[in-house]
């Protein structure tokens, strides 16, 4: 999504969503809208006694709507930053937290394997919601009826926060209950087998909150269902490519560079064209020399950058004017599922291998990465997959 970064609690880069700028002035319209219902409501639930006729006096419903949604979604940050301290404490790497319509996002390099961490990390959320919304509630109970605009953001804060907690626990995989419900699984299963069945079940309560949005015209139950059910898709998908790729390096499936197929950048276009014919290629690694031992990396050139040059001009067009020279490299040691998730990331279909010295040493391609895919999840064995990579 897009975002800009506004500062960092805790070392946590803090971003917010575009998304964020239009939804606040919206629900502070929408609190202001309704101060007197929800004075009453928050009188019955809390045994208040807040006077709703002050509150709705000139600017003042806006003020308290403005406040109360900044409110909510700085509720919103502590959640996140729950799940982000306990994280970390084991190891995980924060990217950043992201406020954006639907709340916020705390994004995780990755989930820890073992399911007590996992558990650990993902009732933080909830729990500190709960602190949140009980100090709310004390504010709102210790004030005096003297301030009963403070009285209705607290005691509004107060109810949304528990809320918000109990809503974030329910088996809406990758939702918080979600998660609590695959730790709980990955105790006597595979974390596989247990991450299918909290998606699965993530899904079914994603089509069953869609159902109610439709029925009660809620739009936002009807977005929160739709990322429930894109999130669940996601990363059963993201676990079945790591259980595919485990144990497997770059190094294992890479074309190796004695094999390659490359060109200079004094290649004709029309050459590169025939080339790709007829060797079956679209992409091809760019060296200064034609030894490819020791040739040095110049760019990268694929079926579209030569399509960017009229038929006409390719005799006269060069690999050089087309090449990409910024190049998309991983290690020999780089671990296969890291190479697909970067090359979905940069929206390219090859990477380059290189050393430590930065030398060409392989190239690996989509098709490398999809061949072991389709191989492991047939079930057969390492030895099939090393026997059906070209080597």
């Amino acid at each position: 999504m897009a975002s800009v970064r506004i500062g960092s609690v805790l070392g946590i880069p803090i971003k917010l969503g575009l998304s964020f700028l239009l939804v606040v002035p919206l629900l502070a319209y929408l609190i202001g809208t309704q101060i007197e219902m929800t004075t009453t409501l928050l009188n019955g639930l809390l045994g208040g006694t807040i006077d709703p006729t002050p509150l709705t006096v000139g600017f003042l419903p806006w003020l308290l709507g403005l406040a109360a949604a900044l409110g909510l979604f700085a509720g919103v940050l502590l959640h996140e930053l729950g799940h982000s301290v306990v994280a970390r404490g084991y190891g995980v790497h924060i990217e950043a937290i992201t406020l954006w319509f639907l709340g916020g996002l705390a994004q995780f390099e990755e989930f820890p394997d073992r399911w007590t961490q996992e558990l650990a990390i993902a009732i933080a959320g909830p729990i500190v919601s709960l602190v949140v919304g009980v100090a709310c509630y004390g504010g709102f109970a210790l004030l005096p009826a003297e301030f009963p605009a403070t009285r209705f953001v607290l005691g509004y804060l107060a109810v949304l926060n528990v809320v918000l907690a109990g809503f974030n626990l329910l088996p809406g995989f990758p939702m918080d209950g979600g998660r609590v419900l695959r730790a709980l699984l990955s105790r006597n299963r595979s974390r596989l087998d247990a991450t299918r069945i909290a998606a699965g079940v993530g899904k079914a309560f994603a089509v069953l909150l869609a159902f109610a949005g439709i029925l009660s015209f809620n739009v936002f139950w009807i977005a929160i269902a739709f990322f429930i059910y894109l999130g669940a898709t996601s990363e059963t998908r993201q676990l079945i490519m790591q259980d595919a790729f485990e144990g497997i390096d770059v190094e294992d499936i890479m074309t190796p560079v004695a094999d390659l197929d490359t060109v200079t950048p004094e290649t004709t276009l029309s050459e590169l064209l025939e080339r790709m014919v007829t060797e079956r290629h679209t992409g091809y690694p760019v060296v200064s020399g034609r030894d490819t031992r020791h040739g040095e990396i110049r760019g990268l050139v694929t079926l579209e950058d030569l399509q960017t040059v009229d038929p006409d001009q390719r005799d006269a067009a060069t690999v050089g004017d087309v090449m990409s020279t910024d190049l998309e490299t991983v290690s020999r040691t780089t671990d296969a599922e890291d190479a697909a998730t970067r090359m979905q990331r940069r929206g390219v279909g090859r990477l380059l291998v290189t050393d430590d010295h930065g030398e060409l040493v392989g190239l690996i391609s989509r098709t490398d990465l999809m061949t072991v895919f389709e191989i492991r999840q047939t079930g057969r064995s390492e030895e099939a997959v090393e026997q059906a990579i070209p080597r």
